[in-house]
C-alpha cells in the first residue's frame, strides 16, 4: 500500500485511521457505492470526495456516496453565486490525485473545503485515502477539523 499524500498529511497532522483496501472497479457507474459494496459500508457513511468551481474558484465537497450534489446548496454553503462540476483534468492537476482516488486531504493546493452535515453526525466515516482502491475510516469530527472544513447542508 502506498503512502500516500492523503496519509502523510493526517500523520502530520497527528490523526490516526484505519486502512481499507478494495478492488476498484473503473468501470462501476457509481464509484463510492462500489467500494461501499465491496466493504460492506452502510452508503450514508461512504463519503466521496467533488471538487467544483464556485465562482470560477476552485472548492472541495465531501458527501454520502447515494447523495446528489445540490448546486444551489453549495453555492450557498461557501457564499457564493453559482457552482458547478470541476472538469476532470482541471480536478487531478490541483488536487495532485486521479479521479476515482480523490481525498480532501493532502490535496497539492488547499481548497475551502465543506462535508454535508448529515455525515458528520455518524461516529466513523470512510474517505478516498489518495489512491484508488483505498479508503480510510476516520471520525467525521476529525475530518472536518484537519480540513479546516465547515459543515453544511450540500446534497439535494
Amino acid at each position: 500500500m502506498a503512502a500516500t499524500q492523503a496519509l502523510k498529511f493526517l500523520e502530520t497532522q497527528g490523526v490516526v485511521v484505519s486502512l481499507h483496501p478494495y478492488d476498484y472497479d473503473p468501470a462501476a457507474d457509481a464509484v463510492g457505492m462500489q467500494a461501499a459494496a465491496a466493504l460492506g459500508i452502510a452508503p450514508a457513511q461512504m463519503l466521496k470526495t467533488l471538487m467544483l468551481e464556485l465562482d470560477g474558484k476552485p472548492v472541495c465537497c465531501v458527501i454520502p456516496a447515494d447523495c446528489q450534489l445540490s448546486m444551489k446548496r453549495v453555492a450557498a454553503a461557501f457564499g457564493g453565486k453559482a457552482a458547478a462540476m470541476m472538469l476532470p483534468a482541471r480536478a487531478e492537476k490541483l488536487t495532485g490525485y486521479r479521479v476515482g482516488g480523490i481525498s480532501p486531504f493532502g490535496q497539492k493546493r488547499a481548497v475551502p473545503t465543506a462535508f454535508e452535515i448529515a455525515a458528520c453526525g455518524h461516529a466513523r466515516v470512510w474517505i478516498n485515502a489518495g489512491q484508488r482502491g483505498l479508503l480510510l475510516g476516520i471520525d467525521p469530527q476529525e475530518a472536518v477539523g484537519v480540513t479546516a472544513a465547515r459543515a453544511a447542508a450540500l446534497v439535494a
